[in-house]
């Protein structure tokens, strides 16, 4: 595989890349906007979100869900933000991750545990908005949930536990329940925003680099970088792109001081995106 190439620099820390409406879109964490990303490197400031971390994805009809401290936010036609429901009665800590099924079921992560004060750490949950907005907690004792794929059948979601350095995958049930817990693949180390393929394989982070990993372990392609990467994403025109938002990490008590390292990196990928995000 060739180099990574550099598409936009001065980001201060880049998360939870989603391909939409021919752009890239994601979370700068740290400058608190929600960014738009063409393939010519112009650049979007679309809102800015005062939350730490937030985490976006869209519902089937249309309107964007935004991830902001123990709200989950939905985007107006007008771009101004509501809530969509309120998370605060399952954790009493922000929100992580997001993904939205083929069904319009949102699943949402919580780490349980203030990481950015250096707390102890506690295991982190997975709950359900349903399309009728029930909510409800589906799954549980997972180790830094970080980044979440659904197949594109709906049969199957597939977490990333950054302290365990795995990916754990869940059966769907028809209710949107997550059941029959096991490991998809042992990283090693790392995980963070992942996406899946159409030959079933996941792309996911890792320290200074980003793995293609099949079920069961198997590494089928690593691409090295000379930063963290925190999340990578598979779109373009054709799907085959790999996008991969990088920074250099030093620690949380480091989190937004010094030069804005971050950038989005591209690489050719072997095989479409498929699934959500």
């Amino acid at each position: 595989m060739s180099q990574p190439k550099t598409l936009m620099t001065g980001i201060a820390l880049g998360e939870s890349p989603r391909w939409h409406d021919g752009r890239l879109w994601f979370a700068d964490w740290v400058a608190q906007e929600l960014i738009a990303l063409d393939l010519d490197g112009n650049s979007e400031v679309i809102t800015n979100v005062r939350s730490l971390p937030f985490s976006i994805d869209w519902l089937p009809d249309g309107p964007m869900l935004i991830t902001s401290g123990r709200q989950l936010l939905r985007m107006e036609p007008d771009g101004s933000p509501v809530t969509h429901v309120d998370l605060s009665g399952l954790s009493q800590y922000g929100w992580n991750e997001i993904v939205v099924d083929g069904r319009g079921n949102t699943y949402v992560n919580n780490i349980c545990f203030d990481f950015m004060a250096g707390a102890e750490f506690a295991p982190g949950i997975i709950a359900l908005v349903t399309p009728d907005g029930s909510i409800r907690q589906v799954a549980d004792g997972i180790a830094f949930p970080n980044g979440m794929v659904v197949t594109p059948d709906n049969s199957t979601l597939i977490v990333a536990e950054s302290f365990a350095g795995r990916l754990s995958a869940f059966d769907i049930e028809a209710d949107g329940s997550l059941t029959n817990r096991r490991v998809w693949a042992e990283l090693g180390e790392g995980g963070d925003g992942i996406c899946i393929d159409a030959e079933g394989a996941v792309w996911s982070p890792v320290p200074k680099g980003c793995v293609r990993v099949r079920r069961g372990g198997e590494v089928l392609q690593r691409i090295e970088l000379d930063r963290f990467c925190f999340a990578c994403m598979l779109g373009g025109a054709d799907g085959r792109t790999l996008f991969m938002l990088a920074a250099d990490w030093s620690g949380t008590e480091n989190v937004g001081k010094g030069p804005r390292t971050g950038k989005v990196l591209t690489a050719a990928a072997p095989a479409p995106h498929v699934g959500w995000p």
